[in-house]
């Protein structure tokens, strides 16, 4: 293979790994599915050794090609800058999984306030008006519940959200605040 189309090959494998793992990656942010958490390690280890056997010979030309090395070995690089990304895409799926994303919508007639979200990591809203939705990070701590109590015409109400939860469960729900136990898990 000559020169010229082993770097154009490692650039054009650089960007397509990096793409496609960005999308996999973006799609997991906003689903926080678990097929495509399996479809993100499986790309990982499929691109990786792809990626290694183009670097590994992109290396063994840039050894022969005195002439070259310098464009070679830049392409060498630019195919590594694809590892701290998914180091970071990796760290941040962790975070995910620790994480209930809860957008909790006021599903009353009445503006609510002073909500508390108790149990695991908690959480609080100050106010949500009729229809208004907020979303919390709840930090999943272990085993546990979580609920959610609130004041409505000045009166404490309260309501089950998730009646376990535990590490590694973290999921993106939607939470109609109504008054009513609606226990998702």
């Amino acid at each position: 293979m000559t020169t010229e189309r082993q770097i154009k090959l490692g650039r054009q494998t650089a960007l397509i790994s990096f793409l496609l793992g960005t999308v996999i990656f973006g799609l997991y942010f906003l689903t926080s599915s678990f097929e495509l958490l399996f479809v993100g390690y499986g790309f990982i280890a499929l691109t990786g050794l792809i990626n290694v056997g183009i670097l590994i010979s992109i290396l063994l030309k840039a050894n022969k090609d005195k002439d070259n090395r310098t464009k070679l070995l830049t392409t060498c690089g630019l195919m590594l800058l694809n590892i701290p990304i998914m180091l970071f895409y990796c760290w941040v799926a962790i975070i995910l999984l620790g994480t209930m994303r809860i957008t909790f919508t006021n599903s009353t007639q009445t503006t609510l306030t002073d909500i508390n979200i108790d149990g695991c990591g908690g959480g609080h809203i100050d106010k949500l008006e009729v229809g208004e939705s907020k979303t919390v990070w709840v930090d999943i701590t272990g085993d546990c519940s979580i609920d959610i109590n609130y004041l409505s015409n000045g009166q404490r109400n309260g309501e089950t959200v998730a009646g376990y939860v535990t590490s590694s469960m973290g999921q993106k729900v939607n939470h109609k605040i109504d008054g009513k136990d609606k226990d998702i898990f």
